[in-house]
């Protein structure tokens, strides 16, 4: 599930969690943050963790003001009309409460619905004279149930509708009709039976995650590792090139010095250091551990092929350094990648597994649904904890999946927690697409959740220029699988694969394992040599799937908790794929 149309969601994402940009563009929409900000501020300080777990919608109600009420009944979503129309808005009846504001506000239920595969909508409908027109939230439950959609239909018949000065920006408008997508962050998501004499309306459509921005019952969380005064969350990346740099991040709880880093080559006397940027991150729901202090030192102009040990901030004794080494001059390398890992612990055991049975490895990566809801920190601090025996030795490389990037939200805090690099394309928020060269390979990360066309060229370009000899794509959704082919990415990206030859495309999200025959122009050829093997792996266990055929595939298997091993020696490729068990899913080689 992921929109291709427009890099609105993110926009709404930055708009709504962020506040940044042009003051008076904002300033409806800061109304109604500045309104749950000084809610979720004051409960904090009058109310019990527990009692917080406890808000229903008639206490969350009498939070707030009339004026305050005003503004979330009115400032959510806002738009003008030129001729009186009527604007229907189309209700999930899935949702346990209304909008408190729809029936105060004039809507009136109708008879009518519609529906599509995951939910009924009911009719809500309002006549409003020619000006401007304001909404207000979805809710203060289901912070990321399906939002309400609006469409809009002239009271005078053959009345030319024009819908101007929108908020949030770059509204998208559409015509309503069976087949027609109502979010932008679940494009495949359509619509069914829509009445007969609703038909042909403008459509505007939105963003599920948008309830998110109200969303207090059942909202407030904890996180099982939160932050203190000594550091942790110890990862390494690249966001330059691995034989001469290296990013270490790492958290405190606020209020704590720790931006220093102190390094150097392993045994030497010689100790250099580094100050690293510091990045306040919130977590508006979390109770027990709301802000933290993020770091990120990078690392520069280092040796090739050299062991380095590390220190942070409070740490005084070398012989609790943490080891690193940039990568050699020799072309031989090994790495791990997982598929889909949804901060399991489970993940963490294979993850282990797999570590103390290649050491070797110079990074891993996971392509994608890293945790099961990207805006939630508690569980990004569950990966962090079960992987960081691991993570703090070798780079962490991945992709956002649609569960990092999270409902038409963003993948703010995915780009927060890791350092990249920063040659995406245009259109793409930086960090979350991008390739880097580890000795004669090139990797392309690249987030299937953003734009596939803002990619397609970038794509090309960096398969067109470099001089890697051995070519890797990793994202989040397959190309080929047996259940959602991407017949998109199979048309913009695939021939790209095909045109410059890349050796393997790494994918996920369907929790399964498939390596695919030698795939060039949507077709099995002969040999690898001439065409791509695409592999789909998972890291965490899995129940059956009563799996469709795929003739183009050559191995399958469906009970998941997977690592991938891949080895590059000389001319030769060997990539190894074992369950958690240690049994042998798969093995093959490519020969250059």
């Amino acid at each position: 599930m992921r929109s291709i149309k427009k890099i609105v969601t993110l926009v709404i994402a930055l708009l709504i969690f962020l506040a940044a940009g042009n003051a008076t563009d904002l300033q409806q929409e800061k109304n109604v943050r500045e309104v749950m900000e000084k809610v979720v501020s004051d409960l904090y300080k009058t109310t019990s963790q527990s009692d917080l777990l406890k808000l229903d919608v008639q206490k969350v109600i009498s939070l707030f003001s009339k004026e305050e009420l005003r503004i979330l009944s009115s400032t959510h979503w806002t738009f003008e009309v030129n001729v009186p129309v009527v604007v229907s808005a189309m209700v999930s009846n899935e949702k346990k409460s209304l909008p408190f504001w729809i029936a105060d506000e004039g809507f009136r239920k109708t008879s009518m619905t519609m529906k599509n595969k995951k939910t009924t909508y009911e009719v809500w409908q309002k006549s409003f004279e020619a000006g401007k027109i304001g909404l207000g939230i979805n809710g203060f439950e289901d912070g990321l149930a399906l939002h309400y959609f609006v469409s809009v239909a002239p009271q005078r018949k053959g009345d030319p509708v024009k819908i101007t000065n929108f908020f949030p920006e770059n509204q998208q408008v559409s015509i309503l009709q069976n087949g027609a997508s109502t979010y932008n962050d679940w494009d495949e998501l359509v619509l069914e039976e829509v009445p007969a004499e609703m038909v042909g309306q403008q459509l505007l459509s939105t963003t599920r995650g948008r309830s998110a921005e109200s969303h207090l019952v059942g909202a407030f969380r904890s996180t099982p590792y939160p932050s203190s005064q000594i550091p942790d969350q110890i990862i390494l990346t690249w966001s330059g090139d691995p034989s001469n740099s290296m990013d270490i991040q790492w958290r405190t709880k606020p209020k704590t010095d720790a931006s220093s880093l102190k390094y150097r080559e392993k045994g030497s006397s010689q100790v250099f250091s580094v100050t690293a940027e510091k990045m306040v991150m919130e977590d508006r729901m979390l109770m027990n551990d709301r802000f933290t202090n993020h770091f990120t030192a990078k690392l520069k102009n280092l040796k090739p092929g050299i062991w380095y040990e590390y220190q942070i901030a409070l740490q005084k004794d070398w012989s609790a350094a943490q080891c690193f080494q940039t990568a050699d001059e020799d072309d031989s390398f090994s790495f791990l990648w997982f598929g889909d890992t949804h901060f399991s612990p489970q993940f963490g055991d294979i993850l282990k597994k797999s570590w103390a049975a290649h050491p070797d490895a110079a990074f891993f990566s996971i392509v994608g649904d890293l945790v099961s809801d990207g805006l939630n920190r508690n569980q990004w601090d569950a990966l962090y904890e079960y992987s960081k025996e691991t993570a703090s030795r070798i780079p962490f490389m991945s992709v956002p999946g649609n569960h990092d990037n999270r409902a038409g939200l963003g993948a703010k805090m995915f780009c927060d927690l890791f350092s990249y690099p920063m040659n995406g394309p245009d259109g793409v928020p930086k960090e979350q697409t991008y390739a880097f060269t580890y000795k004669n390979a090139l990797f392309l990360m690249i987030d299937a959740t953003s734009p596939i066309e803002a990619q397609t060229a970038w794509i090309e370009k960096q398969l067109a220029e470099t001089k890697a000899k051995w070519k890797i794509a990793m994202f989040h959704f397959p190309p080929y699988n047996w259940e959602e082919p991407y017949l998109d990415i199979q048309k913009a990206w695939v021939p790209l694969f095909d045109k410059y030859h890349a050796d393997m495309v790494f994918g996920g999200h369907l929790h399964y394992y498939m390596r695919s025959k030698p795939m060039k122009g949507g077709k099995v050829v002969a040999s690898y040599q001439d065409g791509t093997a695409y592999l789909i792996s998972v890291g965490i266990p899995n129940g059956d799937h009563h799996m469709t055929d795929e003739p183009y595939a050559e191995i399958r298997d469906g009970a998941g908790h997977i690592f991938q091993y891949v080895k590059i020696v000389g001319n030769t490729l060997t990539s190894v794929s074992v369950n958690y068990q240690g049994k042998l899913i798969d093995s093959f080689s490519l020969t250059k």
